[in-house]
């Protein structure tokens, strides 16, 4: 799961990715409004943690500019402007969950888990093409013939091709969303964890695969009879 934190205080923004990657979650962070709309119009985040008080655009307008745009990206407003009307001003923008500091980590993530369950449960739990099976909430690679448990990168990258199968993911979106513009990862990588999907894939007898389209990326495609 990809989150982008719009967060100015550099010592806060870096204690929270710390406390964010060391749950499982791939983080990219901003420091300003301006920033934390134009990377959210990217469209390979699940989840935006958004502070109010930050420099050229404040939250309230980085909410009223991505709802504005019909981007419907889940947003937790995390902010020391704790009033009730900040908060009632911060909810009727758009805002789908409103923490007011200073928070508990655990808190924190207790609301992440709320806001992803919601995502689940508007889209599905269990995703399926062909024979295999995915379960979000467990993160389980299945058929009839077994399971395997994927790690956080793997999943992240079976989700996104069983949530569109026959949709051509070009390399550079996998280096993006799964690991972030700050990441020096490179193309290899991610040829290295479609291997590792290919070797699960085979070993449950899947009747579909994932097919390489030379310059262009990978598709989860109906296996050849």
């Amino acid at each position: 799961m990809r989150l982008l934190l719009a967060e100015d205080e550099k010592s806060l923004s870096h204690a929270l990715c710390s406390i964010l990657e060391d749950n499982g979650y791939s983080v990219d962070a901003v420091y300003d409004g301006q920033d934390a709309i134009d990377f959210a119009s990217n469209d390979i985040y699940d989840m935006m943690i958004l502070d109010i008080m930050l420099p050229k655009k404040n939250g309230f307008d980085v909410l009223k500019e991505i709802r504005a745009a019909s981007n419907m990206i889940p947003v937790l407003v995390l902010s020391a402007r704790s009033s009730v009307d900040d908060r009632v001003r911060g909810l009727d923008l758009g805002a789908n969950d409103y923490l007011t500091k200073p928070f508990s980590p655990k808190e924190l993530l207790a609301r992440i888990r709320v806001l992803s369950r919601v995502q689940y449960t508007q889209r599905d739990d269990i995703l399926n093409v062909g024979n295999i099976n995915l379960d979000r909430s467990s993160h389980e690679l299945s058929s009839t013939v077994g399971s395997y448990h994927l790690a956080n990168k793997e999943y992240q990258m079976m989700e996104l091709f069983m949530s569109h199968p026959n949709r051509v993911y070009s390399i550079e979106f996998f280096i993006e969303k799964i690991w972030g513009y700050d990441s020096n990862a490179e193309t290899n990588l991610v040829w290295t964890y479609v291997s590792y999907l290919r070797k699960k894939l085979n070993a449950l007898h899947a009747n579909i695969k994932i097919k390489a389209y030379r310059n262009t990326g990978y598709s989860l495609e109906q296996a050849d009879d």
